[in-house]
């Protein structure tokens, strides 16, 4: 079925994609923004809109885990990741227990700023839940993070339309994708070492 979704790109599969990455179901968010972009770049989907849809399927998909996790607490989530369907999804409790410290070590901002790193994004709505975070709170930063995330890759998707032919375009993502990675990574830790410089120089 995903394989199909990709294949047939729209705005309601782009929604529904993006909410089963934002799940536990292994869907790589850069190919299906980018792809949707570069279809946008050509006049055959709006960029805006291909941000907006896939934005709103990362909050509903966000919102799943996180009230999942709320109610169904730490073992249950645990044993799921430990699971044969939790295995299906790429997932463990090793990959659960990272994103729960990295809730732990950035606070509330983890659901902002764990948007953008891999392995942490689609995993980082869980301990929200587990902590019982302010649900609106949590959708706001899940919204801008994920928007962010999103707009970085239709620019890439949308600025790849007149350079690379269409069959080399998974190829060519992947490749860009590895150095976005590495920007934002960047980018998260200097902001998370400014915002620790200056609440230690506040107090």
């Amino acid at each position: 079925m995903i394989s199909s979704l990709l294949n047939n790109l729209n705005y309601g599969s782009i929604l529904l994609l993006m909410l089963l990455e934002s799940t536990v179901i292994p869907v790589p968010s850069e190919l299906v923004v980018a792809p949707a972009a570069y279809h946008a770049a050509s006049g055959s989907l709006n960029v805006v809109l291909v941000v907006l849809f896939a934005t709103i399927g990362a909050d509903l998909g966000a919102s799943i885990n996180y009230f999942v996790s709320l109610y169904v607490g730490r073992p249950v989530i645990y044993k799921f990741a430990n699971s044969k369907w939790g295995k299906m999804c790429l997932l463990n409790q090793e990959k659960v227990e990272k994103s729960e410290r990295y809730f732990d070590d950035h606070g509330v901002a983890a659901t902002l700023t764990g948007r953008l790193i891999p392995g942490i994004r689609h995993l980082i709505s869980i301990p929200a839940g587990l902590a019982r975070m302010n649900y609106w709170k949590f959708l706001l930063y899940t919204t801008i993070g994920a928007g962010a995330w999103h707009t970085i890759l239709a620019a890439m998707g949308w600025y790849l339309h007149a350079m690379v032919p269409e069959e080399e375009l998974e190829q060519t993502i992947e490749q860009y994708n590895h150095y976005i990675v590495i920007a934002i990574v960047a980018i998260v830790v200097i902001g998370a070492a400014w915002f620790l410089l200056t609440k230690s120089n506040k107090k």
